[in-house]
């Protein structure tokens, strides 16, 4: 009798320690852990000079597969919503991360990236009306030292175009985290079919211009569905649920700093996988974006209201609750 109530009561005990905050951050990190894979598989899985078809292939499969699982369409004001948040996500954040990536090396983009906390505290004290909590700031510079040590090179050459493009989509994603925390979303849909609405929406705006830009598809071959499907399933279908699922339980400052988390395994890939080596100042920058990281959690829970009122007080509770409950 007792060990079939343990059995019974195991479920729930696994569920309180996965909705506690440090574990919702682990899970979290998987996405840009994942995203960190991207380059790699993208060099030696998928076809040369298809960008726009890459990021179709990532976003519409997923979503569809999403929808057809959940069976759930957006009603009222969330066609809308869940465009702007799919637009901002993937239809042209994905765009614009293959256009910087191609025109400058790895180490400036992941570095340009790292500014996402900055501009996450400052949409959040404009969009949500809470101040950073004390510590952001420092925290996010330390970071984006941590990543510049870790995969800038000292001959990284600079490109204007490619660092307006990477410092929009920097911007678009930070906007995304912060909209997300605004708008939660509706009573009653599951976060599956909301992330289903974005990809969908996200992969419908760059199938036709992927078709347009870069012709038809080539034959693909096993190494190409093997890339698609990785990156298609993991790379985003699970890395964005679980991204989304922590945007939902942790204030988005913290959210933001858990995305230092893709220079870092983009690293330890080209290590692993492409031969390449580390230097003591590597391990340096190494160690100094975990510290970012650590302090990022701890300082974005200390976020603040602007001023009383109605406004700083709804935004304060976006950032404190679960979206599900804020509502949307």
């Amino acid at each position: 009798m007792a060990e079939r109530e343990s059995r019974r009561g195991a479920p729930g005990v696994w569920r309180r320690l996965a909705g506690r905050p440090w574990a919702v951050a682990g899970l979290a990190a998987l996405g840009p852990a994942a995203w960190g894979t991207t380059f790699v598989t993208t060099t030696e899985l998928l076809p040369p000079g298809r960008p726009l078809l890459s990021a179709a292939l990532r976003a519409l499969p997923a979503g569809l597969l999403f929808l057809a699982f959940t069976r759930r369409l957006p009603r009222g004001e969330w066609w809308w919503k869940a465009a702007v948040l799919g637009l901002l996500n993937f239809g042209a954040f994905f765009p614009l991360i293959f256009y910087g990536a191609y025109r400058l090396p790895g180490g400036v983009a992941s570095t340009i990236g790292a500014l996402s906390p900055l501009l996450v505290a400052g949409f959040g004290l404009v969009v949500l009306k809470v101040r950073p909590g004390r510590g952001t700031v420092p925290a996010a510079l330390v970071g984006v030292v941590g990543v510049a040590l870790l995969v800038l090179r000292s001959e990284a050459a600079l490109d204007g175009a490619g660092i307006a493009a990477l410092l929009l989509a920097t911007a678009l994603m930070a906007l995304a985290v912060v909209l997300a925390k605004r708008w939660g979303r509706p009573e009653g849909v599951s976060l599956l079919a909301l992330t289903g609405w974005q990809l969908t929406a996200g992969g419908l705006m760059l199938a036709p211009v992927a078709l347009i830009v870069e012709g038809a598809p080539p034959v693909p071959t096993a190494s190409h569905l093997v890339g698609y499907a990785y990156l298609g399933l993991i790379g985003t279908a699970l890395a964005y649920a679980l991204w989304f699922r922590g945007i939902e339980r942790l204030p988005a400052s913290s959210m933001s700093f858990l995305g230092l988390a893709n220079p870092v395994v983009a690293a330890f890939a080209g290590l692993l996988l492409l031969g390449q080596s580390l230097t003591g100042w590597q391990v340096v920058g190494l160690l100094l974006v975990l510290s970012g990281v650590l302090w990022g959690q701890r300082a974005g829970r200390g976020g603040r209201p602007v001023a009383a009122g109605s406004a700083a007080g709804s935004g304060q509770r976006a950032e404190r609750v679960p979206a599900a409950a804020a509502g949307g």
